[in-house]
């Protein structure tokens, strides 16, 4: 081999490397609280961002607190993504003193919370159920919702990076249509039912019910496990309303929902609501709550 082209086909041949080194050195570092919003960071950013989670797989994201080198990672974050969960209230004013120069994307910003509901002891539950002081968090359980947040996020990424607007928007757009598809496949799966209601234990779903006209009814409540006469009231519910299924997410105790399961000759299944292939887990629950309801 002629050695003058020597040094010229070794660096064709390690040019894609060098180029993905410089390509990941070159993204944006940020932080996202829970693993869908991941999912949503990604769909706009691509490869131009690097995404970190604060509340991991498993976590409770209600009980939360960030590991040492996660606070570490942070200081290096050039933008968070809050989402309006319970740990950000304790936490944030905490990130910003760790990285000053950070921006904070509120992506719930322009939506307008529900309360969280909790069935009612003396009355058969609503569509809306008992409202408490609490708000509700859930927000990236409904699709409509969704499409708020990932415009939040697209600006603030164009803000940390307006030399690749372009490319945001275009991201921005595609998955919006994405959404919509998503929105008219979920309205289909539960389209012509009335009065459909599914029993959770943790009321994770309220958005998700309100979108799809279905009835929430929730075992706990502002976090506490339902009281002896609340819990008997719940059997009685399900029992005349022939509910079988009561579902779980995997970060709860399971304890209280298979009390109620065991009385109504039911069961207890798992829907996790902070699943980070986001689309195809509110398919697959989607799927879950309509069997339930049959």
């Amino acid at each position: 081999m002629n050695r003058v082209f020597l040094p010229v086909i070794i660096w064709l041949i390690f040019l894609p490397c060098l180029s993905s080194e410089a390509k990941a050195l070159n993204t944006i570092p940020v932080f996202v609280s829970i693993l869908p919003q991941k999912y949503f960071v990604q769909k706009i950013g691509g490869n131009l961002v690097d995404v970190s989670v604060m509340v991991r797989s498993g976590a409770d994201a209600h009980t939360f607190e960030p590991k040492p080198q996660q606070m570490i990672a942070l200081s290096r974050t050039k933008i968070y993504f809050t989402i309006g969960i319970e740990f950000e209230k304790i936490w944030l004013q905490r990130f910003h003193a760790a990285n000053p120069k950070m921006l904070i994307i509120r992506t719930d910003s322009g939506i307008k919370k529900i309360p969280m509901r909790a069935y009612n002891n003396h009355h058969h539950p609503t569509k809306a159920g008992r409202a408490n002081s609490t708000e509700d968090p859930h927000i990236w359980l409904s699709p409509p919702l969704v499409m708020i947040q990932v415009q939040n996020i697209r600006d603030g990424l164009i803000s940390a990076d307006p030399d690749n607007e372009l490319i945001y928007k275009a991201n921005c757009q595609q998955f919006m249509e994405e959404l919509n598809v998503l929105d008219d496949e979920l309205n289909r799966i539960f389209d012509g039912r009335k009065d459909l209601q599914f029993m959770v234990f943790h009321p994770s779903w309220g958005y998700f019910a309100q979108t799809y006209n279905l009835r929430q009814v929730p075992v706990e409540s502002e976090g506490k496990f339902p009281k002896p006469a609340e819990l008997q009231s719940l059997i009685q519910y399900a029992r005349e309303h022939r509910i079988r299924i009561i579902f779980v997410q995997p970060q709860f105790s399971a304890s209280s929902a298979e009390v109620i399961a065991k009385a109504t000759g039911g069961h207890v299944a798992f829907v996790d609501p902070l699943a980070e292939n986001w689309a195809e887990n509110l398919r697959e629950v989607a799927r879950k709550f309509k069997a339930a309801m049959r």
